[in-house]
């Protein structure tokens, strides 16, 4: 699998496609929301030839959903969210202008996803796992094989997660640190939903949040 990031919205929120060399290919949290930010997602899918065939939410916070219409638009696929989920992308609704974001335009899920799932595409697959705490229905997108993980806003490069949001819950979300994702290989690459991306031994040794968890 390749993965390309970019980094959209007022919110530097990181936008994934992930493609194999069948060309189908995956958008996971697109957070376009200026014309310009849209243009340089689709000249990208098209300079290489991709073919969308899934628009994946890890979540329904505001950041990571201004380019659902678009995408859902532009491409003609459905919005794959976990089914907890649908009331936090609901509400964004409201909260769209109170973050600034006047021209947001709404969307609604097709297809609800949990763990134990799959994503597929092309020859490659994401095993869903259920990692809430910073949003009730939040989910990573994990290939083991490759060494991947997709983890949205649950865990970052030293650093976690923000809890005091609707639906958020600090206990919650370091359980599913200590049960999802520190259970998987200490040489895991995590692409995070902002900021640089790192590794599960690097988090387990220097995220300071997750000392106790991490043992």
């Amino acid at each position: 699998m390749t993965i390309k990031q970019f980094e959209f919205n007022a919110f530097s929120e990181n936008t994934f496609v992930v493609y194999d060399d069948t060309k189908e290919c995956i958008i996971i949290d697109p957070g376009c929301y200026e014309p310009n930010e849209k243009a340089q997602l689709k000249k990208f899918i098209k300079d290489n030839n991709l073919i969308v065939t899934s628009l994946i939410n890890t979540h329904c916070h505001i950041d990571h959903v201004l380019g659902n219409k678009f995408i859902k638009d532009e491409f003609d696929v459905g919005l794959t969210i976990h089914k907890i989920d649908i009331d936090t992308l609901k509400a964004n609704d409201v909260v769209a202008p109170i973050y600034g974001f006047q021209a947001y335009e709404s969307s609604e899920a097709d297809i609800f996803i949990d763990e134990g799932e799959q994503v597929k595409f092309g020859n490659s697959v994401f095993d869903v796992l259920f990692v809430p705490g910073h949003a009730p229905g939040h989910i990573a997108l994990v290939n083991e094989t490759e060494k991947i993980c997709i983890a949205g806003d649950v865990l970052f490069q030293q650093s976690i997660g923000r809890t005091d949001l609707p639906g958020g819950d600090y206990d919650t979300l370091m359980e599913s640190i200590k049960n999802k994702l520190f259970k998987l290989a200490d040489d895991v690459t995590v692409y995070c939903g902002h900021g640089p991306n790192t590794n599960i031994g690097y988090e387990k040794q220097y995220n300071p949040f997750c000392g106790t968890v991490a043992n």
